[in-house]
């Protein structure tokens, strides 16, 4: 399997990151179906191509089913999915009522289970696909402020381990774990450009990932350079954190 001609399908690829995976891989040459309950402000374009919107509330699953055998009705084929759809406002556990922290957990674990149900109903009738979870550093350490989420993506790269074995060989599927990232709602997390500057500098590569760079590992992850990794989680993170210890020792600085 290969970029050029793939129908690649991005939940929540209307903003923000999905939609900086979505014209990723048009601009590889794929054929690209962004999905979300509202359709985008402005058309997703690169490459001299533009991506189809359908409408689709990731949380029903039986309307995720419907999506993925209409996508591959009219399309002939569906070699990947990206799940990108989900993120969380603040919020400290004890603060946060349950039932918003239900919804929380639904959107970015549940609803990534769904969407992956009705994709494996298409691919594997088919010579086999391609399935990324985007993930999130929130789901490998402490995550004061997003509880709930980060124990979400911890289940999401679990739940993608567990796939990459029960459909293998046909199907591969592999996580990207995501660092601090600047999209359109950067300030809501960091503050003002000067906030998210400051942010930048605590991750060792010396900013924030852009939506684009997310693009690039989805798209290996779905091309033949990519063919014997599967049950992988790939952490696109900058470097990750720098220990907090080391700032506030009072020697070896």
């Amino acid at each position: 399997m290969t970029d050029k001609g793939q129908m690649v399908v991005v939940t929540g690829g209307t903003r923000g990151v999905g939609a900086g995976i979505a014209r990723r891989f048009l601009a590889a040459g794929a054929r690209v179906v962004v999905c979300a309950r509202r359709p985008p402000g402005a058309p997703v374009e690169a490459g001299g191509a533009a991506a189809e919107f359908r409408a689709l509330d990731v949380r029903d699953a039986a309307a995720a089913a419907d999506f993925f055998a209409g996508v591959a009705a009219d399309h002939g084929r569906l070699d990947v999915l990206v799940n990108n759809a989900g993120g969380t406002p603040f919020g400290l556990l004890a603060e946060t009522p349950v039932a918003r922290q239900t919804k929380i957990v639904e959107l970015n674990l549940l609803s990534p289970l769904h969407a992956s149900l009705g994709a494996y109903e298409v691919m594997r009738h088919q010579e086999g696909g391609v399935i990324v979870m985007i993930g999130s550093v929130s789901g490998t350490r402490p995550s004061p402020g997003s509880g709930a989420y980060g124990a979400a993506k911890a289940g999401l790269e679990n739940l993608a381990r567990t796939m990459a074995v029960e459909w293998a060989p046909h199907v591969r599927v592999n996580t990207v774990v995501l660092g601090l990232t600047r999209t359109e709602s950067s300030a809501l997390h960091y503050g003002d450009e000067e906030g998210v500057a400051a942010v930048g500098r605590t991750v060792p590569l010396g900013r924030l990932a852009d939506p684009a760079d997310v693009g690039d590992a989805c798209v290996f992850l779905a091309s033949d350079a990519a063919r014997y990794v599967s049950g992988a989680a790939l952490h696109l993170h900058g470097g990750g954190e720098r220990p907090a210890f080391l700032d506030a020792a009072s020697v070896n600085h």
